[in-house]
């Protein structure tokens, strides 16, 4: 397991590297400033998802992170 500190590093790394160093900065900013429920956010980007949909759209990424 790692730890706090590993998983908020990497957890920008990815930010930065998908977003940009300054979205990323944004979006750190925007969950920082305002009570924020990631789970509950998760949940509401995918809800009008059927699970196959949710399951193609993982397995795309899956096969795009390993090219």
């Amino acid at each position: 397991m790692i730890t706090d500190t590993e998983i908020k590093a990497k957890g920008v790394q990815v930010l930065a590297r998908y977003l940009g160093d300054v979205e990323a900065e944004r979006f750190v900013a925007l969950i920082q400033r305002e009570p924020f429920d990631y789970t509950k956010w998760r949940q509401d980007m995918d809800e009008e998802l059927s699970l196959e949909e949710i399951s193609r759209k993982a397995m795309a990424q899956r096969i795009k992170n390993t090219e």
